[in-house]
């Protein structure tokens, strides 16, 4: 007796047990009621067009839910109760068992409860639900796509999503039209819904997307991208170009690429003006990108070649060239001008050509040293060249008595000559034997000195005991000596003699003048009495 109940218990326990097993996988998560057993139970449900039930049909589970397409406008429900003698209503309209019931459906994506009702002879009941939800539509595609101007690449297909179109560099607008598959799918993004734009284009060489995002009516959405690729300008051309100072030869043309300007021989620099046709090119070589330039040039004479090259975005380049011609120097003229021995007359000026030297008799060469102002010109001295501030010695000069000329010869860059002459003056020897002037150390010369008087007398105290005598030459190249030896040679102007006096006696100071053309001869004799007491 004890084994029994203790079975019975147990066989309620495993009956709770796979109660609960089918309610956790039937009444949570798809929303069946199941009960221990259904009053009036069906014996088979069905729905057509096929929708699958969730969960699968059971007697005793009494709630389901299926979806079916969104083409699907009605279903057709089946039903059959387990007792024949059962009656049943399919959402309260009488129905036979076996005999299908067409139920319409609501608008994609709303659900509709159909109701089947079980009722016994004996009055029991039971009432099945099948909850039908009619799918949204899932169609995201795009049926046709188009770019205006342009191609798409590669053509248009709804399953292909990225495409390129290239446009011309003037393009600056394009017009995108899309065309939803499904007419109740919603187009976002760069597109607005009714499937059409006009899409603004950033600069040439650049490329613009755009995308066109197809969301289905379920929710479901799908992304084309469309890549515009706006060409790079090609323009390479300057729409103008100027050198100051000067004039460009021939006149500016963009399609002219080489170009001469002259400029003055004292114009150092010169500011080179570029303009790009394109603001998006750039501008290289000798001139910036902001296409102005100071371009210093070379010394007079030579030529200075100035390059602008100018590279279109997409690449392409295309080179100017300037050739500036400065001026050789026609500066013909010397800075200095100088002698040795010797004074010029006048004194130099650059514009003064004639000179004159007066040098001594005795001078018999002649150092001359020229500087020319242009450091480009070249010189040359007696037809001989001589770099410039380089001292030339003329040797030797011409007679005395005679002139000596020199010329001094500048030949500026630009070919021009200017002569200056140097005339050198050497005079004949001098025939002056005469005295300027003539000195005692103690008393007093009677007659008093004239260069034209010889003899002289002093008469002088006891008291003096010696005496010296001074001369000077009238001309300082003469020669002047007393008995025995020379006093003042030539160049020496000044010379003495000196003696003892005897007391109560003369004594006899004599020198001799010869003039420097060693045949004018003068004494001068002095006499001088020493008192005897």
């Amino acid at each position: 007796m004890m084994g029994r109940p203790f079975t019975i218990a147990v066989q309620y326990l495993a009956s709770f047990f796979i109660l609960m097993m089918g309610l956790n996988l039937y009444g949570c998560s798809d929303s069946a009621s199941v009960s221990n057993e259904a009053q009036v139970p069906l014996a088979s449900l069905t729905i057509t067009p096929p929708g699958v039930l969730q969960p699968a049909f059971s007697s005793n589970t009494t709630s389901y839910a299926a979806e079916v397409p969104k083409t699907v406008a009605s279903v057709t429900v089946t039903a059959s109760p387990q007792d024949i003698t059962a009656t049943m209503t399919i959402n309260e309209v009488s129905t036979v068992a076996g005999q299908g019931r067409s139920i319409p459906l609501g608008p994609p994506g709303s659900p509709v409860t159909i109701t089947i009702t079980v009722s016994s002879q004996t009055g029991s009941e039971s009432t099945y639900t099948v909850t039908i939800t009619r799918l949204l539509s899932s169609d995201n595609n795009l049926s046709a796509l188009t770019v205006t101007p342009g191609i798409l690449a590669p053509t248009f297909t709804s399953g292909t999503l990225n495409y390129t179109v290239d446009v011309a560099t003037g393009v600056t607008s394009v017009t995108v039209a899309a065309t939803k598959a499904d007419p109740d799918a919603v187009i976002s993004g760069d597109m607005p819904n009714d499937g059409r734009a006009t899409i603004q284009l950033s600069g040439p060489g650049t490329t613009t997307q755009v995308t066109i995002t197809v969301t289905a009516p379920n929710g479901n959405s799908k992304t084309y991208r469309v890549t515009v690729d706006r060409a790079a300008s090609s323009n390479n051309n300057l729409s103008a170009l100027s050198v100051t100072p000067g004039t460009l030869a021939p006149a500016f043309a963009p399609n002219q690429l080489s170009y001469t300007v002259d400029v003055a021989t004292g114009v150092t620099s010169v500011t080179v003006t570029a303009t790009k046709a394109d603001p998006n090119a750039v501008i290289s070589g000798d001139v910036p990108n902001d296409g102005q330039a100071t371009i210093q040039l070379s010394g007079p004479g030579t030529t200075t070649q100035v390059t602008i090259t100018v590279t279109a975005p997409n690449g392409n380049s295309k080179t100017y060239r300037v050739t500036i011609d400065r001026a050789a120097s026609s500066n013909n003229n010397l800075s200095a001008l100088s002698v040795t021995p010797g004074t010029l007359a006048p004194a130099f000026a650059p514009n003064q050509l004639p000179y004159t030297v007066d040098v001594a008799t005795g001078v018999s060469s002649l150092t001359i040293t020229a500087t020319v102002q242009d450091s480009n010109a070249s010189l040359m001295i007696n037809g001989q060249g001589i770099s410039s501030g380089q001292p030339r010695e003329i040797s030797p000069l011409a007679p005395p008595g005679s002139d000596t000329l020199i010329t001094i010869l500048v030949r500026a860059p630009s070919g021009a000559e200017k002569t200056y002459t140097v005339t050198v003056k050497r005079p004949l020897p001098s025939s002056d034997a005469t005295l300027s002037v003539l000195t005692v150390s103690a008393g007093t010369l009677n007659p008093g000195f004239a260069a034209g008087t010889l003899n002289y007398t002093v008469n002088v105290p006891a008291s003096v005991d010696s005496m010296t005598v001074a001369a000077t030459k009238s001309d300082p190249n003469a020669v002047m000596s007393s008995p025995g030896s020379v006093i003042a040679p030539a160049g020496v102007a000044t010379g003495s003699v000196s003696s003892a006096l005897g007391l109560g006696a003369t004594t006899l100071f004599t020198i001799t003048v010869i003039a420097q053309d060693g045949v004018s001869t003068r004494p001068y004799t002095i006499n001088v009495f020493r008192d005897a007491r």
